[in-house]
């Protein structure tokens, strides 16, 4: 597989992988509202959007794929997930969240170089 295509496809599952993480948002965004309140109920059909539009995208890229590095890729989504903590509700990072992500990031370079090897 030539770099510049394993490049697209790493960056085609990174934007899934985004799209993802913003189902978590607003799961969170409906967890601080009233049950079945307005509100609640907007956050709440935001995620089940969110989460129709993932599974059409998985679905895409994973046809293009092999599943080993797709769902290697998909665990990024700690990382994305503690980014968005940090933007959107202000969490701090603690060393332990570092030492996680850099495992999962580590793994997935190596499940990632594996899956071109074969």
């Amino acid at each position: 597989m030539q770099k510049m295509e394993k490049l697209k496809i790493i960056l085609k599952l990174q934007a899934v992988v985004v799209v993802y993480t913003f189902a978590s948002i607003f799961s969170k965004l409906a967890s601080g509202e009233q049950f079945l309140s307005v509100r609640f109920i907007i956050f709440l059909g935001l995620e089940f959007v969110v989460l129709f539009f993932y599974a059409l995208l998985w679905q895409q890229v994973i046809k293009k794929t092999e599943l080993s590095v797709a769902y290697a890729n998909r665990e990024m989504y700690l990382l994305w997930s503690l980014l968005w903590a940090v933007v959107f509700f202000h969490n701090e990072i603690t060393v332990a969240n570092v030492i996680g992500c850099l495992l999962v990031i580590v793994g997935t370079f190596v499940i990632t170089g594996e899956g071109e090897e074969s």
